[in-house]
């Protein structure tokens, strides 16, 4: 049932043909941004890093597990997991899984709400070091759960050239 609302296409996630969308990805706990996916998200709608930036600022709510949500288009919102401990280099991945189960469920809330399909690259698998098949079953956990359609991006390797 989940496999036919789970979908991979190579492309990227900025870019949603479907709408109302929700386009999520993996945040850190200490505010840095433009890194990997964040930084394509400021070119596109510098709001997210504003918004994004104000939140960690002001503390109100900004911890792992917590989820903002960005209305940047007619039936578009960006949603920042904050599901990443710290940046940098690392011995061991930096996505927490607990984390991102959390915040994907409060999405799923969203997406339900919304009548939203949701929009993904890999989250939490490039620079939060992430396992894909943990991910992914936490994905089956919340979203998938609830038949909210899917779509994990892949970039061409052209453009994953522009991510580093």
């Amino acid at each position: 049932m989940t496999e036919n609302l789970l979908q991979f296409r190579i492309g990227s996630a900025i870019y949603p043909p479907e709408r109302p969308a929700i386009i999520a990805h993996s945040c850190n706990d200490i505010g840095a941004w433009g890194a990997g996916f964040s930084g394509f998200l400021s070119k596109r709608w510098p709001l997210t890093e504003t918004r994004y930036r104000g939140w960690h600022q002001c503390q109100l709510g900004f911890r792992l597990g917590a989820v903002q949500f960005v209305h940047v288009d007619n039936s578009l919102w960006i949603a920042n997991l904050i599901a990443q401990h710290g940046i940098g280099s690392r011995t061991s991945a930096r996505i927490q899984y607990e984390a991102l189960q959390k915040a994907l469920t409060t999405t799923t809330n969203f997406a339900l709400e919304a009548q939203a399909s949701v929009h993904m690259p890999r989250i939490g698998c490039g620079f939060g070091g992430g396992e894909w098949s943990r991910v992914e079953q936490i994905l089956t956990q919340t979203l998938l759960a609830s038949s909210i359609p899917v779509f994990v991006y892949d970039l061409r390797p052209e453009i994953k050239a522009a991510y580093r």
